[in-house]
Protein backbone atom coordinates (compact mmCIF):
# COMPACT_ATOMS: atom_id res chain seq x y z
CA UNK A 1 0.00 0.00 0.00
CA UNK A 2 1.48 3.33 -1.06
CA UNK A 3 0.95 6.18 1.38
CA UNK A 4 1.09 9.84 0.43
CA UNK A 5 1.97 12.88 2.50
CA UNK A 6 -1.00 14.32 4.35
CA UNK A 7 -1.76 17.72 5.84
CA UNK A 8 -1.43 18.68 9.52
CA UNK A 9 -4.16 17.43 11.82
CA UNK A 10 -7.48 19.28 11.63
CA UNK A 11 -10.74 18.06 13.11
CA UNK A 12 -13.83 20.11 13.90
CA UNK A 13 -15.05 19.82 17.51
CA UNK A 14 -16.62 16.44 18.23
CA UNK A 15 -20.20 17.00 19.48
CA UNK A 16 -20.06 13.72 21.39
CA UNK A 17 -17.06 14.73 23.51
CA UNK A 18 -17.25 17.05 26.50
CA UNK A 19 -13.71 18.33 25.97
CA UNK A 20 -12.24 20.16 22.99
CA UNK A 21 -8.48 20.35 22.47
CA UNK A 22 -6.65 23.21 20.78
CA UNK A 23 -3.03 22.94 19.64
CA UNK A 24 -0.71 25.43 21.36
CA UNK A 25 1.93 24.69 18.72
CA UNK A 26 1.47 23.90 15.01
CA UNK A 27 -0.41 20.58 14.76
CA UNK A 28 1.69 17.51 13.92
CA UNK A 29 1.57 15.75 10.59
CA UNK A 30 -0.97 12.98 10.25
CA UNK A 31 0.22 9.41 10.71
CA UNK A 32 -1.80 6.45 9.54
CA UNK A 33 -3.09 4.31 12.42
CA UNK A 34 -5.01 1.05 12.18
CA UNK A 35 -7.46 -0.13 14.84
CA UNK A 36 -9.34 -3.42 15.08
CA UNK A 37 -13.08 -3.51 15.66
CA UNK A 38 -14.69 -6.14 17.86
CA UNK A 39 -18.21 -5.69 16.49
CA UNK A 40 -20.58 -8.59 17.05
CA UNK A 41 -22.47 -7.96 13.82
CA UNK A 42 -21.50 -6.73 10.37
CA UNK A 43 -24.83 -6.16 8.63
CA UNK A 44 -25.93 -2.54 9.01
CA UNK A 45 -29.65 -1.88 8.75
CA UNK A 46 -30.58 1.23 6.83
CA UNK A 47 -33.58 3.06 8.27
CA UNK A 48 -33.58 5.87 5.69
CA UNK A 49 -36.81 5.68 3.62
CA UNK A 50 -35.27 7.49 0.64
CA UNK A 51 -32.57 4.89 -0.05
CA UNK A 52 -33.15 1.88 -2.28
CA UNK A 53 -31.48 -0.71 -0.05
CA UNK A 54 -31.98 -1.87 3.53
CA UNK A 55 -28.75 -3.74 4.32
CA UNK A 56 -25.09 -2.86 3.89
CA UNK A 57 -21.69 -4.23 4.89
CA UNK A 58 -18.86 -1.89 5.83
CA UNK A 59 -15.64 -3.84 6.49
CA UNK A 60 -13.82 -0.59 7.30
CA UNK A 61 -14.56 2.56 9.27
CA UNK A 62 -12.93 5.76 8.10
CA UNK A 63 -11.59 6.08 4.55
CA UNK A 64 -8.08 6.74 3.25
CA UNK A 65 -9.43 8.42 0.11
CA UNK A 66 -9.92 11.65 2.12
CA UNK A 67 -12.75 13.06 -0.02
CA UNK A 68 -13.61 16.52 1.29
CA UNK A 69 -17.36 15.96 0.90
CA UNK A 70 -17.73 12.49 2.43
CA UNK A 71 -21.07 12.29 4.26
CA UNK A 72 -19.73 9.42 6.43
CA UNK A 73 -17.28 11.64 8.35
CA UNK A 74 -19.60 12.17 11.38
CA UNK A 75 -19.76 8.40 11.93
CA UNK A 76 -16.13 8.56 13.08
CA UNK A 77 -17.14 10.84 15.92
CA UNK A 78 -19.16 8.00 17.46
CA UNK A 79 -15.82 6.22 18.00
CA UNK A 80 -14.28 9.20 19.81
CA UNK A 81 -12.32 10.30 16.74
CA UNK A 82 -12.57 13.47 14.68
CA UNK A 83 -14.42 13.94 11.39
CA UNK A 84 -11.47 15.66 9.71
CA UNK A 85 -8.02 14.13 9.32
CA UNK A 86 -8.86 11.44 11.89
CA UNK A 87 -11.44 10.08 9.45
CA UNK A 88 -8.81 9.37 6.79
CA UNK A 89 -5.89 8.44 9.06
CA UNK A 90 -7.37 6.53 12.03
CA UNK A 91 -8.87 3.60 10.17
CA UNK A 92 -10.80 0.76 11.75
CA UNK A 93 -10.94 -2.80 10.39
CA UNK A 94 -13.61 -5.38 11.20
CA UNK A 95 -11.35 -8.40 11.12
CA UNK A 96 -14.21 -10.89 11.68
CA UNK A 97 -16.46 -9.38 9.02
CA UNK A 98 -16.78 -12.54 6.90
CA UNK A 99 -17.43 -14.78 9.91
CA UNK A 100 -20.13 -12.42 11.17
CA UNK A 101 -21.72 -12.22 7.72
CA UNK A 102 -21.87 -16.01 7.47
CA UNK A 103 -23.52 -16.18 10.89
CA UNK A 104 -26.12 -13.62 9.78
CA UNK A 105 -26.90 -15.57 6.60
CA UNK A 106 -27.34 -18.80 8.56
CA UNK A 107 -30.06 -17.31 10.75
CA UNK A 108 -33.60 -18.36 9.72
CA UNK A 109 -34.66 -14.71 9.85
CA UNK A 110 -32.39 -13.80 6.91
CA UNK A 111 -34.37 -13.94 3.67
CA UNK A 112 -31.66 -13.04 1.18
CA UNK A 113 -32.12 -9.31 0.60
CA UNK A 114 -29.71 -7.17 -1.38
CA UNK A 115 -26.50 -6.33 0.52
CA UNK A 116 -24.62 -3.20 -0.52
CA UNK A 117 -20.84 -2.79 -0.15
CA UNK A 118 -20.47 -0.18 1.26
CA UNK A 119 -23.13 2.16 2.51
CA UNK A 120 -20.61 4.19 4.47
CA UNK A 121 -16.93 4.07 3.43
CA UNK A 122 -15.20 2.59 0.39
CA UNK A 123 -14.91 -1.18 0.74
CA UNK A 124 -11.92 -1.20 -1.67
CA UNK A 125 -9.81 1.51 -0.06
CA UNK A 126 -6.07 0.63 0.14
CA UNK A 127 -6.41 -1.33 3.41
CA UNK A 128 -8.33 -3.99 1.49
CA UNK A 129 -5.16 -4.96 -0.39
CA UNK A 130 -3.65 -6.24 2.86
CA UNK A 131 -6.70 -7.32 4.86
CA UNK A 132 -8.94 -8.80 2.14
CA UNK A 133 -12.11 -8.35 4.22
CA UNK A 134 -14.29 -7.26 1.30
CA UNK A 135 -13.21 -10.23 -0.79
CA UNK A 136 -13.90 -12.63 2.08
CA UNK A 137 -17.39 -11.17 2.52
CA UNK A 138 -18.09 -11.38 -1.21
CA UNK A 139 -17.08 -15.03 -1.14
CA UNK A 140 -19.66 -15.62 1.60
CA UNK A 141 -22.28 -13.86 -0.55
CA UNK A 142 -21.33 -16.06 -3.50
CA UNK A 143 -21.59 -19.20 -1.38
CA UNK A 144 -25.10 -18.23 -0.27
CA UNK A 145 -26.00 -16.73 -3.66
CA UNK A 146 -26.99 -13.50 -1.98
CA UNK A 147 -27.47 -10.51 -4.33
CA UNK A 148 -24.79 -7.82 -4.02
CA UNK A 149 -24.36 -4.18 -4.93
CA UNK A 150 -20.95 -2.47 -4.81
CA UNK A 151 -20.13 1.25 -4.84
CA UNK A 152 -16.45 2.14 -5.10
CA UNK A 153 -13.82 4.50 -6.45
CA UNK A 154 -11.07 1.90 -6.30
CA UNK A 155 -9.33 -0.04 -9.05
CA UNK A 156 -8.55 -2.79 -6.53
CA UNK A 157 -11.97 -4.27 -7.29
CA UNK A 158 -10.43 -5.85 -10.40
CA UNK A 159 -8.55 -8.25 -8.12
CA UNK A 160 -11.90 -9.84 -7.26
CA UNK A 161 -13.16 -10.29 -10.80
CA UNK A 162 -13.40 -14.05 -10.26
CA UNK A 163 -15.76 -13.66 -7.29
CA UNK A 164 -17.82 -11.02 -9.12
CA UNK A 165 -18.17 -13.38 -12.09
CA UNK A 166 -19.38 -16.13 -9.79
CA UNK A 167 -21.91 -13.78 -8.22
CA UNK A 168 -23.08 -12.69 -11.66
CA UNK A 169 -23.43 -16.29 -12.86
CA UNK A 170 -25.03 -17.82 -9.76
CA UNK A 171 -26.67 -14.89 -7.98
CA UNK A 172 -26.92 -11.20 -8.90
CA UNK A 173 -24.43 -8.33 -8.72
CA UNK A 174 -24.17 -4.72 -9.81
CA UNK A 175 -21.10 -2.48 -9.49
CA UNK A 176 -21.23 1.31 -9.46
CA UNK A 177 -18.17 3.48 -9.84
CA UNK A 178 -18.32 6.83 -8.08
CA UNK A 179 -17.14 9.37 -10.67
CA UNK A 180 -18.19 12.90 -9.69
CA UNK A 181 -15.65 14.76 -11.85
CA UNK A 182 -14.77 14.73 -15.52
CA UNK A 183 -11.05 15.45 -15.12
CA UNK A 184 -8.24 14.21 -12.93
CA UNK A 185 -7.07 17.64 -11.80
CA UNK A 186 -10.37 18.66 -10.21
CA UNK A 187 -10.81 15.23 -8.67
CA UNK A 188 -7.36 15.31 -7.09
CA UNK A 189 -8.14 18.58 -5.31
CA UNK A 190 -11.34 17.21 -3.78
CA UNK A 191 -10.50 13.49 -3.50
CA UNK A 192 -6.74 13.70 -2.85
CA UNK A 193 -6.04 10.03 -2.15
CA UNK A 194 -8.58 8.30 -4.39
CA UNK A 195 -7.67 6.69 -7.73
CA UNK A 196 -7.73 9.00 -10.73
CA UNK A 197 -10.80 9.36 -12.92
CA UNK A 198 -8.84 7.79 -15.77
CA UNK A 199 -8.16 4.67 -13.69
CA UNK A 200 -11.77 4.44 -12.51
CA UNK A 201 -13.05 4.51 -16.08
CA UNK A 202 -10.51 1.87 -17.10
CA UNK A 203 -11.62 -0.37 -14.23
CA UNK A 204 -15.28 0.17 -15.12
CA UNK A 205 -14.51 -0.90 -18.70
CA UNK A 206 -12.63 -4.00 -17.54
CA UNK A 207 -15.61 -5.12 -15.44
CA UNK A 208 -18.10 -4.34 -18.19
CA UNK A 209 -16.00 -6.24 -20.74
CA UNK A 210 -16.05 -9.20 -18.35
CA UNK A 211 -19.85 -9.14 -18.34
CA UNK A 212 -20.35 -7.59 -14.90
CA UNK A 213 -23.32 -5.15 -14.85
CA UNK A 214 -21.85 -1.72 -14.13
CA UNK A 215 -23.13 1.79 -13.53
CA UNK A 216 -21.84 5.26 -12.74
CA UNK A 217 -22.65 7.39 -9.71
CA UNK A 218 -22.21 11.15 -10.08
CA UNK A 219 -22.12 11.77 -6.36
CA UNK A 220 -21.95 14.33 -5.17
CA UNK A 221 -22.95 17.01 -7.61
CA UNK A 222 -21.43 20.20 -6.18
CA UNK A 223 -23.28 23.22 -7.60
CA UNK A 224 -20.84 25.73 -8.99
CA UNK A 225 -18.07 23.16 -9.38
CA UNK A 226 -19.01 19.99 -11.23
CA UNK A 227 -22.64 20.40 -12.31
CA UNK A 228 -21.37 21.16 -15.80
CA UNK A 229 -19.31 17.92 -15.83
CA UNK A 230 -22.38 15.68 -16.12
CA UNK A 231 -22.46 15.01 -19.83
CA UNK A 232 -18.74 14.31 -20.13
CA UNK A 233 -18.85 11.91 -17.16
CA UNK A 234 -21.90 10.09 -18.52
CA UNK A 235 -20.50 9.93 -22.04
CA UNK A 236 -17.18 8.48 -20.85
CA UNK A 237 -18.89 6.01 -18.54
CA UNK A 238 -21.30 4.87 -21.24
CA UNK A 239 -18.44 4.36 -23.68
CA UNK A 240 -16.70 2.28 -21.01
CA UNK A 241 -19.76 0.04 -20.71
CA UNK A 242 -21.86 1.49 -17.88
CA UNK A 243 -25.51 0.46 -18.21
CA UNK A 244 -27.10 2.72 -15.59
CA UNK A 245 -26.43 6.07 -13.94
CA UNK A 246 -27.66 8.22 -11.08
CA UNK A 247 -26.64 11.41 -9.33
CA UNK A 248 -26.92 12.80 -5.81
CA UNK A 249 -26.60 16.41 -4.73
CA UNK A 250 -23.97 17.36 -2.17
CA UNK A 251 -25.12 17.25 1.44
CA UNK A 252 -23.11 18.44 4.43
CA UNK A 253 -24.46 16.79 7.59
CA UNK A 254 -22.92 17.72 10.93
CA UNK A 255 -19.15 18.10 10.91
CA UNK A 256 -18.91 17.52 7.16
CA UNK A 257 -19.76 21.18 6.60
CA UNK A 258 -16.70 22.75 8.30
CA UNK A 259 -14.36 20.12 6.81
CA UNK A 260 -15.75 20.68 3.32
CA UNK A 261 -15.62 24.46 3.52
CA UNK A 262 -12.08 24.50 4.94
CA UNK A 263 -10.73 22.19 2.25
CA UNK A 264 -12.63 23.71 -0.65
CA UNK A 265 -11.50 27.19 0.36
CA UNK A 266 -7.91 25.98 0.21
CA UNK A 267 -8.39 24.11 -3.07
CA UNK A 268 -10.62 26.63 -4.89
CA UNK A 269 -10.12 30.07 -3.30
CA UNK A 270 -11.48 31.76 -6.42
CA UNK A 271 -14.65 29.60 -6.56
CA UNK A 272 -15.64 28.98 -2.95
CA UNK A 273 -18.05 31.94 -2.85
CA UNK A 274 -19.78 30.72 -5.99
CA UNK A 275 -20.01 27.18 -4.63
CA UNK A 276 -21.47 28.40 -1.31
CA UNK A 277 -23.94 30.68 -3.08
CA UNK A 278 -25.10 27.92 -5.43
CA UNK A 279 -25.53 25.51 -2.51
CA UNK A 280 -27.68 28.02 -0.67
CA UNK A 281 -29.68 28.55 -3.86
CA UNK A 282 -30.62 24.86 -4.13
CA UNK A 283 -31.02 24.36 -0.37
CA UNK A 284 -33.50 27.12 0.46
CA UNK A 285 -30.88 29.51 1.81
CA UNK A 286 -28.99 26.84 3.80
CA UNK A 287 -25.85 24.93 2.91
CA UNK A 288 -27.49 21.57 3.48
CA UNK A 289 -30.88 19.91 3.80
CA UNK A 290 -31.10 16.67 5.75
CA UNK A 291 -34.81 16.01 5.16
CA UNK A 292 -35.62 12.63 3.67
CA UNK A 293 -36.62 12.76 -0.02
CA UNK A 294 -35.13 16.27 -0.29
CA UNK A 295 -31.50 15.78 0.72
CA UNK A 296 -30.33 14.11 -2.51
CA UNK A 297 -31.85 16.63 -4.92
CA UNK A 298 -32.04 20.41 -5.11
CA UNK A 299 -34.94 22.81 -4.82
CA UNK A 300 -35.76 26.00 -6.67
CA UNK A 301 -34.95 27.01 -10.22
CA UNK A 302 -31.31 25.98 -10.07
CA UNK A 303 -32.11 22.65 -8.45
CA UNK A 304 -34.61 21.89 -11.19
CA UNK A 305 -32.02 22.88 -13.79
CA UNK A 306 -29.55 20.33 -12.39
CA UNK A 307 -32.19 17.59 -12.59
CA UNK A 308 -33.07 18.53 -16.18
CA UNK A 309 -29.39 18.70 -17.09
CA UNK A 310 -28.82 15.18 -15.76
CA UNK A 311 -31.84 13.74 -17.59
CA UNK A 312 -30.81 15.38 -20.86
CA UNK A 313 -27.15 14.40 -20.49
CA UNK A 314 -28.09 10.82 -19.65
CA UNK A 315 -30.25 10.49 -22.76
CA UNK A 316 -27.65 12.17 -24.95
CA UNK A 317 -24.94 9.81 -23.66
CA UNK A 318 -27.06 6.83 -24.68
CA UNK A 319 -28.37 5.46 -21.38
CA UNK A 320 -31.72 3.68 -21.50
CA UNK A 321 -34.74 5.67 -20.34
CA UNK A 322 -36.33 2.69 -18.58
CA UNK A 323 -35.91 2.53 -14.78
CA UNK A 324 -33.33 0.17 -13.33
CA UNK A 325 -34.71 -3.30 -12.55
CA UNK A 326 -34.13 -4.41 -8.93
CA UNK A 327 -31.76 -7.34 -8.49
CA UNK A 328 -33.62 -10.66 -8.16
CA UNK A 329 -33.67 -12.72 -4.97
CA UNK A 330 -31.33 -15.66 -5.54
CA UNK A 331 -30.46 -16.53 -1.93
CA UNK A 332 -30.16 -20.11 -0.75
CA UNK A 333 -28.39 -21.70 2.16
CA UNK A 334 -25.86 -24.39 1.29
CA UNK A 335 -27.02 -27.88 2.16
CA UNK A 336 -25.39 -29.16 5.37
CA UNK A 337 -22.56 -31.58 4.77
CA UNK A 338 -23.25 -35.15 5.85
CA UNK A 339 -20.69 -37.01 7.88
CA UNK A 340 -19.89 -40.49 6.57
CA UNK A 341 -20.45 -43.41 8.99
CA UNK A 342 -17.65 -45.44 7.38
Amino acid sequence: MTLVAMKPIYNPPNPYESLHRDWLEPPPSVKLQIFEDDSRSVLSRNESPDLSFRWSVNPYRGCFHACAYCYARPSHEYLGFGAGTDFESKLVVKRDAAVLLREAFLKPSWQGELVVFSGNTDCYQPLEAAWGLTRACLEVCAEFRNPVGVITKAVLILRDLDVLRRLNDEAAVRVYFSIPFADNETARRVEPQAPSITKRLAALKALADAGIPTGVSIAPVIPGLNDDHMFQILQQAREAGARTAFYSLLRLPGSVEPVFLERMTAAFPDRIKKISHRLQEVRGGMLTNNRFFERHTGQGTYGEMIEQLFVAAKARAGFAETPEIPLPSTFRRPAPQQTSLF
